[in-house]
């Protein structure tokens, strides 16, 4: 690699990859017994040829000399060719093997273990975070010196609405194995060339579509091809609203798309306030036509992919419907086309929306109607993996917990995601004895309680049993006023500020949260802002 150009040690890169993935088709032709696992590496392989094809494109541009991040790659290029050479070696032994396969036997057997190719892509994926870090810098760098005189201030930003935020950072992705065939389903649907412009992802609530939609969006954007994201939160400001919805997208959007500027900085001109104006006129002025006004696709393009998470949850039902009608009128844009994912719960209001795009626009697919098998399997893995957790933190027995145990909780939780993790954090939780806490989750059985109540119960009735008889009623008031006002309140509120608001002693306020981490997400700064970990506590405590 001494002396290569930075432009010459991607194309090395790539006609590397294009050898191994030329090899995994052979083997996943020839070989029964592995198939998912050549599948996992030729997809890592795509991805990662993908990312550095643009990388290429950056070099080989005109503003190559500011690529300063893309410019520090060589060493990373080098040490992922030295380890696909080591790859190519093992997935092409030599000519022996090719004899054999022109003699007639089945000469090809797939080299590594399952567990071989778990290192394998995680080591693609480490590199795949790099390239894709790097070009995303640098054409943030191109970006912004197209036109100095840009002013994004103008297009104001719900701050922590994109899935990679500091207030979705730790929030949780799908556990690798589970939603495979959901996620599979997502991803050749955003790169059908004639496939519909919209995906509905419903169901109700806690069935997991959040976390499918954060995998989602990173996925995308591991890929390069993620253009925009907007979690909407109810409580949450202007992630609570549509106000921000339009200026998020279109901001992030010509980051990923440059020839958008052209258009959007000549709307920005011409009115200044477009940001306040109506969604349609911020939807036409900001989004359709800059992205139609495109003079030139990039080579190969793929479609730019759009996630909006919970958008039931955005406060005005007049403005679900608006954005609705207008994210229907991306069908047919070009050159760069938009494949936008929706999730939500099947609100009237929402179902109604959809029902109203015209025919071809959206295909949709409903988590909880998703086969008991699958939700079982996922959820299955899940509750093993985050109990092991607790095992390995607690150093409980190996066999903790028992498969009967297991299976009573998988049998609890279906369809709902929220259950299992509720029980996991509670199970977990600090002072907790994890076999005790364990049982007495395992007493809420199905024919007694709701769903809700199998989630939600066991947190709240620990607490009171703890509590001595003669105090009973009286943290049953403080936990009124205290986790009652979190509930309630129309935006989320620091432990300083509930001093405030209610009069109580921060110290009381701490007490009271202390033991709800399974269900709050309580910060250890008195400053920063106390958040329901799921919103269907919410609806269990107010509407019982």
């Amino acid at each position: 690699m001494d002396g290569l150009s930075g432009a010459a040690s991607v194309i090395a890169v790539i006609d590397i990859s294009a050898k191994i993935a030329s090899l995994c088709y052979q083997y996943s032709v020839a070989v029964k017994d592995a198939k998912n696992d050549i599948a996992r590496v030729q997809r890592k392989f795509s991805d990662i040829t993908h990312i550095l094809e643009k990388i290429k494109q950056l070099l080989d541009s005109q503003d190559k000399t500011r690529l300063s991040t893309t410019q520090g790659l060589f060493s990373s290029l080098e040490q992922c060719l030295e380890e696909l050479k080591s790859l190519e070696a093992k997935l092409d032994p030599g000519k022996a093997r090719k004899t054999m396969s022109r003699l007639g036997f089945r000469a090809l057997k797939w080299p590594f273990t399952s567990k071989q190719v778990d290192r394998i892509v995680l080591n693609l994926e480490g590199y795949e975070q790099i390239f894709s870090l790097a070009l995303q810098v640098d054409q943030t760098v191109v970006v912004f010196n197209i036109d100095q005189k840009l002013d994004l201030a103008k297009l104001p930003v719900a701050i922590g609405a994109s899935f990679n935020s500091h207030n979705e950072e730790h929030n949780a992705r799908c556990l690798p194995g589970t939603r495979t065939e959901l996620l599979n389903e997502i991803t050749t649907w955003a790169n059908n060339k004639d496939g519909k412009s919209i995906f509905w992802l419903s169901g109700m609530a806690g069935t997991g579509k959040s976390t499918i939609a954060r995998t989602v969006a990173q996925s995308f954007a591991s890929r390069g091809q993620l253009g925009a994201s907007f979690f909407f939160k109810k409580g949450e400001g202007e992630r609570g609203n549509a106000s921000r919805f339009f200026t998020t997208i279109a901001t992030d959007l010509m980051v990923h798309e440059p020839g958008m500027l052209p258009a959007i900085r000549k709307t920005l001109d011409e009115d200044p306030t477009i940001s306040y104006k109506a969604l349609k006129d911020q939807f036409e002025k900001l989004i359709l036509q800059p992205l139609l006004e495109i003079k030139q696709a990039r080579s190969q393009v793929l479609a730019r992919v759009v996630v909006i998470d919970a958008l039931d949850e955005c406060e005005r039902e007049a403005d679900i419907r608006a954005i609705l009608q207008l994210l229907a009128r991306t069908k047919d844009v070009r050159p760069v086309p938009l494949r936008i994912v929706v999730t939500s719960r099947p609100e009237l209001h929402i179902r109604l929306g959809f029902r109203e795009m015209p025919n071809g626009t959206y295909q949709d697919l409903v988590l909880h109607e998703v086969p008991r098998s699958t939700i079982e399997h996922d959820i299955r893995l899940f509750l093993e993996h985050e109990l092991g957790v607790i095992r390995k933190e607690r150093m409980l027995a190996s066999d903790w917990p028992a498969q009967q145990q297991i299976v009573a909780l998988v049998e609890l939780a279906v369809p709902l995601f929220i259950y299992a993790a509720t029980v996991c954090r509670y199970v977990g939780s600090k002072g907790s004895s994890p076999t005790a806490f364990l049982n007495k989750v395992l007493q809420y059985r199905k024919a007694t309680f709701s769903q809700l109540d199998r989630t939600y119960l066991p947190v709240l009735d620990q607490l009171l049993s703890e509590q001595e008889e003669d105090e009973k009623e009286t943290w049953l008031r403080a936990f009124r006023e205290v986790v009652g006002s979190i509930v309630v309140l129309q935006s989320p509120l620091s432990t300083a500020s509930l001093t405030c608001l209610l009069r109580v002693p921060q110290d009381e306020i701490k007490c009271q949260l202390d033991f709800l981490h399974s269900v709050l997400s309580v910060p250890n700064s008195e400053d920063i802002l106390i958040r329901l970990l799921h919103l269907s506590f919410r609806e269990f405590l107010v509407d019982p």
